[in-house]
């Protein structure tokens, strides 16, 4: 396989799906930058709180897209039509079931879920007013989350990097005329937000208007081994994503105690940059996906090899320039959503930035490993990865900072955690790469004295 078509076609796709994924990510930042002009750190708190909701709802819609968008990649191009239309048929029954359930916790459950997200009596209607909107357009976040990972593997990642474009601009325009014009507050933002998906998936549906797609809707019954592969595929995206949810709530949790309101609005400025920051890695790891299941369909390990260095490469020298402008550009960052000057606020916020932003090298690093490991069909290996970033590290190093009253640990907590899964994540790949390596040579050592036999 030549180096440089293998490179052409891993810029072409991360480009896009590196400006997608920052797409979705920056509707709630718009979120945050308005909400934070109109309705200040009470408004700002009351947004970090629902914040988990989201990555419950991206959570899944990822699972569902990039475990049967993997599929899908992998079945491309050597299969009948019928079984990539099963593939998608099957994880979109997946996503109507989850829908279900978004929208029962919307009509009955929102006052409760608010409630456990951590919401006082100060910013509890400003929490539930946003959280019960976006609980009953639940539907459109997990669809259109589904459809951009199906239409970047079926060769169309630019297309779905212009709808997730088009809806952040709809959110922009939207936000501005709910909050300000129709003064709706946080129920306006949420539903600006809310309406965001459905100009996306109105852009992504020329994939299916012009008849370039690959996979479609098909009358069949629901295949339980087929639904099983797609979540265990899919499953190391959603740990991705819920365990930065359960980050967030443990971290409001502790942040609440040891700093009050003022620190989790702190605290909302430094999670809300942080998610577009991630979304760069997120999308780099998601534009290199179909490439890697696409090689390994081929069965190029050569390929794939070359594309995982490239990629991680790509990530630490994406990660330091990052690292670099938040570190320089702090104080601007923290300005912008600082609307009422609030001194406490930006001294917290400040200090946070430089500390919680060293976690990004080592972020990009693992979440290339969780796809690398997917894409070679070890979901196990993947999965493992993703939990010990996003949970099994994460949040004992929190609550030892609470108990510690450290706030400097706090922000630390995700660098330190990402840093042991990176290390963690290079001793399994050597350890399987040797492993590789011994049974080849044996192979080819019991092949040479079968021929030597012979003759």
């Amino acid at each position: 396989m030549d180096n440089r078509t293998i490179r052409g076609d891993f810029f072409r796709y991360i480009f896009a799906n590196i400006i997608s994924s920052i797409g979705v990510s920056v509707y709630i930042l718009i979120d945050t930058f308005f909400i934070s002009k109109g309705m200040g750190a009470d408004g700002l708190a009351a947004l970090n709180l629902s914040l988990p909701v989201f990555s419950f709802l991206n959570g899944f819609g990822l699972m569902f897209g990039m475990g049967g968008g993997s599929i899908f990649s992998m079945l491309y191009c050597r299969t009948e039509r019928r079984e990539t239309d099963r593939v998608f048929t099957n994880a979109f029954f997946c996503f109507v079931l989850t829908s279900v359930l978004f929208e029962a916790a919307g009509l009955f459950l929102s006052r409760q879920i608010t409630h456990i997200l951590g919401a006082d009596e100060s910013v509890f209607a400003l929490s539930h007013d946003y959280l019960k909107t976006i609980l009953l357009f639940s539907p459109a976040f997990l669809l259109n989350n589904l459809l951009v990972c199906f239409l970047r593997n079926d060769c169309a990642p630019k297309l779905a990097m212009f709808g997730v474009l088009s809806g952040s601009l709809a959110n922009v325009v939207l936000d501005y005329v709910f909050i300000f014009t129709l003064d709706m507050g946080m129920r306006g933002a949420a539903l600006a937000t809310s309406i965001a998906p459905f100009v996306s998936l109105g852009i992504m549906s020329l994939h299916f208007i012009t008849g370039w797609n690959a996979f479609s809707l098909r009358v069949m019954r629901p295949s339980w081994s087929s639904i099983k592969e797609i979540v265990s595929l899919g499953l190391h995206a959603f740990f991705t994503e819920v365990s930065g949810g359960l980050v967030i709530l443990v971290f409001n949790f502790v942040i609440y105690r040891l700093m009050g309101n003022t620190g989790i609005a702190s605290y909302g400025v430094i999670a809300n940059i942080a998610i577009v920051f991630t979304a760069v890695f997120i999308g780099l790891a998601s534009g290199v996906q179909p490439l890697m299941c696409r090689y390994h369909g081929r069965s190029a390990d050569s390929a794939i090899k070359y594309l995982l260095r490239l990629s991680v490469t790509t990530s630490v020298i994406l990660a330091v320039l990052s690292y670099v402008m938040v570190f320089v550009h702090t104080s601007l960052i923290v300005s912008v959503f600082n609307s009422s000057d609030d001194g406490r606020m930006r001294e917290i916020a400040e200090s946070g930035l430089r500390s919680y932003f060293l976690y990004m090298p080592f972020m990009g690093v693992n979440v290339i490993m969780s796809v690398f490991f997917s894409a070679d069909e070890k979901p196990h290996i993947a999965q493992v990865i993703s939990l010990l970033r996003g949970t099994l590290l994460v949040i004992p190093a929190v609550f030892l900072a609470y108990i510690l009253h450290s706030i400097g640990l706090v922000w630390l907590a995700v660098p330190i955690s990402e840093l042991i899964t990176t290390v963690t994540a290079f001793c399994i790949y050597i350890i399987r790469q040797r492993r590789s390596q011994e049974v080849y040579t044996a192979m080819t050592l019991s092949q040479t004295k079968k021929i030597i036999a012979r003759n």
